[in-house]
């Protein structure tokens, strides 16, 4: 899907196991928010983690 612009995040792929240790394909996604940032000084709307915004390296517009 999509990607986030500030800290990179996108969707990891790895192995679900279960506990006789078979194995079938997962993905993890990031919690993707599309918001309203300045972005070279100009209000953009663009996918930002739930992470990033919680930990304040970005500011909604």
């Amino acid at each position: 899907m999509a990607k986030d612009v500030i800290t990179g995040r996108k969707t990891s792929f790895g192995n679900k196991r279960s506990h006789a240790l078979n194995s079938s394909r997962r993905s993890w996604k990031p919690n993707l928010q599309k918001v309203r940032i300045l972005v070279d000084g100009k209000p953009k709307r663009v996918w930002v983690s739930a992470r990033a915004l919680k930990s304040g390296k970005v500011t909604r517009v």
